[in-house]
C-alpha cells in the first residue's frame, strides 16, 4: 500500500467527471492505497479523482462507519440540513455549510464485484454525498449559496486556498514522506485589455 498525493484546486482532475470502472477491472490496490491515504491525511472520505484517478470509486471512514464503493449510485431523502460545517482535503482551509440531504444511501459494488449498500444520516449522509459529488466533478463549494458562496469565491480568487494547499502539502510531505510536493503554481492568466472580458 502507498500514500498517494492528494490533488487540490485548481487541478482539472477535480472538475472532470469520473469514468465508470469497467467490469472485471481490479481496483483492489487503488482502494487500499486510497484508504491508507485517507487515514494518513486525517480525512473521513476520499474519492479517486482526489488522487488523480478518474474512476468512479470512493472510500470513507466516518463515525465508525467505513467502506468503499465502486460505481456508486446515490439516493437522498427530501429533508435538508446545513450543519455541521463541511470541508474538503482538496479545498484546504475553507469550511462552510452547504445544504445536504439529511439521509443518503449509495449502492454499488465492492472490489470483488459484489453488490454493496451504505446508508446513513448526519455526518455519514453528508460524507456519502460529498464523495459522490467528487465523482461528478463537483466540489462542496459549488453547493454553497448566498454570502457563503460569495465569501468562498472571494477567498479562492485571493489565492488563500492555493497558499493553504502549499502549506498543507509541505506538512503532509513532512508527515508521510516526500510523495507530497507543494502544488505547482497555476499559470497566471493573461489580462484582458481594458473594457474586454474573458
Amino acid at each position: 500500500m502507498s500514500v498517494l498525493p492528494v490533488r487540490t484546486v485548481p487541478d482539472p482532475v477535480l472538475r472532470t467527471p469520473a469514468r465508470p470502472v469497467p467490469a472485471g477491472m481490479d481496483v483492489r490496490a487503488l482502494v487500499a492505497d486510497m484508504v491508507e491515504t485517507m487515514h494518513a491525511v486525517g480525512g473521513v472520505g476520499l474519492a479517486a479523482p482526489q488522487v488523480g484517478v478518474g474512476l468512479r470509486v470512493f472510500v470513507f471512514d466516518v463515525q465508525g462507519v467505513a467502506g468503499h464503493v465502486v460505481n456508486p449510485v446515490l439516493e437522498t431523502g427530501e429533508e435538508t440540513v446545513r450543519e455541521p460545517g463541511e470541508g474538503c482535503l482538496s479545498v484546504p482551509g475553507l469550511r462552510y455549510h452547504p445544504a445536504r440531504a439529511a439521509e443518503a444511501v449509495v449502492r454499488g459494488l465492492d472490489v470483488d464485484g459484489r453488490p454493496v449498500e451504505h446508508r446513513g444520516t448526519g455526518l455519514v449522509a453528508r460524507c456519502l454525498q460529498h464523495e459522490t459529488d467528487h465523482l461528478d466533478g463537483i466540489l462542496y463549494v459549488d453547493r454553497l449559496d448566498g454570502e457563503e458562496r460569495r465569501e468562498a469565491r472571494r477567498r479562492m480568487r485571493a489565492g488563500e486556498v492555493d497558499r493553504t494547499a502549499r502549506r498543507v502539502g509541505a506538512e503532509r510531505a513532512a508527515a508521510v514522506g516526500s510523495v507530497f510536493a507543494a502544488p505547482a503554481a497555476p499559470p497566471t492568466p493573461a489580462r484582458a485589455p481594458r473594457g474586454e472580458t474573458r
